[in-house]
């Protein structure tokens, strides 16, 4: 007994002379990795195909209810459940197996579920750093770059609210309303502030509109009060959306962390052709030769 001691002891703290350190598997990991963002850009596609991609790059999005935001937020959270999990069991199942007396305490358990949760993180900065170079190229070739200076933040959001402002019967020919709609844009984006719009700024927009549209001043000032207030609608939806969609992308790059952990060490386990624990006892048949569980 104080032999079994002494040589547990020795190995919990320096391990054994000659044994392969227990070091991160790369080639594992980046399996991982390579498989959990095959499967998430396989269903965000589908899911986009059918209308559960609250954030789009059509002007109408802003309009989804808050039932599609949240449906939408659920299935992310539920692909990411899918694909960390398939891409944890795969960075569990082909990484090398431990040496047989570094298994101490789950040793080779906590071992497994390392490379999920490394893969995780690494799939999770690949996917981000995909997404700032989309971001980036997008940004450069948009055709608002160019003219940056007469355009505003407001223009993506409130285009239509814009459209609407200065829309007139007859206008005289090369008209530029690219300065005139950035400083409306500015103007309506505070509709959604505490103060709301200034009657300054209100009065403004009305002389804007009844110079550029040749309307009177009183349907300037009916066209004026309802855009305002359109304006603060759109704003206050849109929000309302980005919150539930950040919300939802937090919790499924948590959870996702947690599944591919235990998919890893499902992983392992299958691997190693050991019998599951009962919380992963589902798995178990998975395997292509299932084993009887072990009774507690």
């Amino acid at each position: 007994m104080t032999i079994e001691t002494l040589m547990r002891e020795e190995i919990m703290e320096g391990g054994i002379e000659g044994e392969t350190p227990r070091t991160i598997q790369w080639s594992s990991v980046f399996a991982g990795a390579l498989a959990a963002g095959a499967m998430s850009f396989i269903l965000l596609g589908f899911g986009v195909a059918i209308g559960l991609g609250v954030s789009s790059a059509s002007p109408t999005w802003r309009d989804a209810s808050a039932a599609l935001a949240l449906l939408s937020g659920l299935y992310l959270i539920i692909q990411a459940v899918i694909s960390f999990g398939f891409g944890g069991y795969i960075a569990g199942r082909t990484t090398r197996p431990a040496p047989a007396l570094a298994t101490i305490e789950d040793d080779g358990e906590r071992r497994d579920g390392l490379h999920g949760l490394t893969s995780w993180a690494l799939a999770v900065l690949l996917g981000a750093a995909l997404l700032a170079l989309l971001g980036a190229s997008a940004v450069d070739r948009s055709p608002l770059r160019s003219s940056a200076g007469n355009t505003s933040v407001a223009e993506p959001l409130l285009s239509y609210e814009l459209d609407k402002l200065f829309r007139a019967p007859r206008r005289p020919p090369n008209t530029d309303l690219r300065e005139p709609r950035a400083e409306a844009g500015r103007i309506l984006m505070t509709s959604s502030s505490h103060s709301g719009v200034t009657s300054d700024d209100r009065a403004y927009l009305v002389q804007q509109v009844a110079a550029l549209t040749g309307l009177a001043a009183p349907d300037s000032e009916k066209r004026v009060d309802a855009l305002i207030a359109e304006s603060r609608t759109a704003i206050n939806r849109a929000r309302r959306n980005s919150i539930i969609v950040a919300f939802s992308v937090a919790a499924a790059t948590l959870i996702g962390a947690v599944v591919a952990w235990a998919a890893a060490a499902a992983g392992g386990r299958h691997r190693d052709g050991a019998p599951l624990p009962n919380w992963m006892a589902s798995s178990n048949r998975f395997h292509r030769t299932p084993r009887a569980m072990p009774v507690p």
